[in-house]
């Protein structure tokens, strides 16, 4: 039931688009809370083989292990897989209910509803740019998605980079645009903060001193409200920029209790992941850092660990928070064997116990029959404190 009432409320049809954010007056901000109308599904552990993700096992219902054909065609039979065949996802984003999902291909600009046993279903197409590493690579629902049935993207066209925002059955509109677009360094990325403001993590364009200059938008984590402004409460209030020194972004996530905010970046030295901290002018030292360079892409953000998606190794990157806010050594790597689906990109919380993640096998991995795909996984760890 949760999941037809979910995706009725994406195809429900036209939606206004507000006048401003849900964010005035507030002064310090922090992560959105998730919206969820109840918990997702309980999901079994994923099958997989050779890091491609064509087969495998699963538990059956006295835990013993079931075997899983591989897919046919554009037909998985691994239960946790929602949306098959698609082009290599750059962005999910979870609906309400916690088992449908929203699937944006990069090159295509297309992107399409999933939920299991359907064939994905297209419900907008944004013009865009693929040539370099741009295109559309981010997706946030609006903060009251329920009401607008608003989404949000960041994608390049042959002009800039820019954020638009859609309702199915309306036209894409832009909301800020004239982000310098480059010869690389294109890609962005989006999240939501507790107020209701939308947050934009951009590349470099391939110009790294764009990312220390405060006047433009290049290398930088904005907040920005529905028509494109500087959110109320910003360090700066006539200015959209929180922080400076990304060159190039490939995921961002919020904490649900409102605890932290954090991007992922490559870069030439090697992969970072940041800590955004409100006033700072740079990200300053990473969190973490990754010197072999797997292609840190998404991220998904719980009160005792952080998971990072690697678009250039198999399986997720896991970061246990210890107590005094560091980590808790160094990162855990989980499915990258058979227990997992290859290359991940996106990744979005669906509740505190699973994910909706998307993978990128056509481009660099080993793609089964049924790439790419969205798929339901469980939360790295279960949830357990860290010490």
């Amino acid at each position: 039931m949760a999941t037809s009432v979910a995706l009725g409320l994406l195809v429900a049809g036209c939606a206004s688009f507000p006048d401003q954010s849900n964010g005035a007056n507030v002064q310090n901000w922090q992560p959105q809370p998730r919206l969820t109308e109840a918990p997702g599904p309980q999901p079994s552990a994923p099958g997989g083989s050779d890091a491609g993700g064509g087969g495998g096992t699963i538990p059956g219902p006295n835990g013993t292990p079931k075997s899983v054909p591989p897919p046919q065609g554009c037909t998985d039979f691994d239960q946790n897989v929602i949306g098959t065949c698609m082009a290599p996802l750059a962005a999910v984003a979870a609906l309400p209910g916690g088992a449908t999902g929203l699937a944006a291909e990069r090159s295509t600009g297309r992107v399409l509803a999933v939920q299991r046993g359907s064939d994905p279903k297209p419900v907008a197409t944004i013009a865009v740019d693929a040539s370099t590493d741009g295109g559309l690579t981010g997706l946030a629902l609006s903060p009251t998605y329920q009401q607008d049935q608003l989404v949000y993207a960041y994608v390049t066209t042959a002009t800039d980079n820019r954020v638009m925002r859609f309702a199915v059955g309306d036209t894409p509109k832009p909301v800020l645009t004239g982000i310098p677009k480059g010869p690389a360094h294109n890609r962005g990325v989006l999240a939501v903060d507790h107020s209701g403001a939308l947050l934009v993590a951009t590349g470099d364009a391939g110009n790294a001193a764009a990312a220390a200059d405060p006047n433009s938008l290049a290398g930088k984590v904005l907040r920005i409200d529905g028509l494109g402004k500087p959110a109320a409460g910003n360090p700066n209030p006539n200015s959209a920029v929180v922080a400076g020194g990304l060159q190039d972004p490939g995921g961002m996530c919020t904490a649900a209790d409102g605890s932290s905010a954090w991007v992922t970046d490559q870069t030439d030295i090697a992969d970072q992941l940041y800590r955004i901290t409100p006033g700072q002018p740079q990200l300053g030292s990473p969190a973490w850092s990754w010197p072999d360079k797997p292609g840190v892409a998404g991220c998904a953000a719980f009160t005792d660990e952080i998971s990072v998606s690697t678009v250039r190794k198999p399986g997720l990157q896991v970061l246990a928070l210890a107590k005094t806010g560091g980590f808790n050594g160094k990162p855990s790597t989980i499915m990258d064997g058979q227990d997992g689906y290859g290359l991940i990109g996106s990744m979005d919380v669906i509740d505190q116990n699973t994910l909706l993640v998307g993978t990128v096998n056509k481009d660099g991995g080993k793609p089964v029959s049924s790439d790419d795909r969205a798929i339901i996984i469980p939360k790295p760890n279960g949830g357990q404190p860290k010490d």
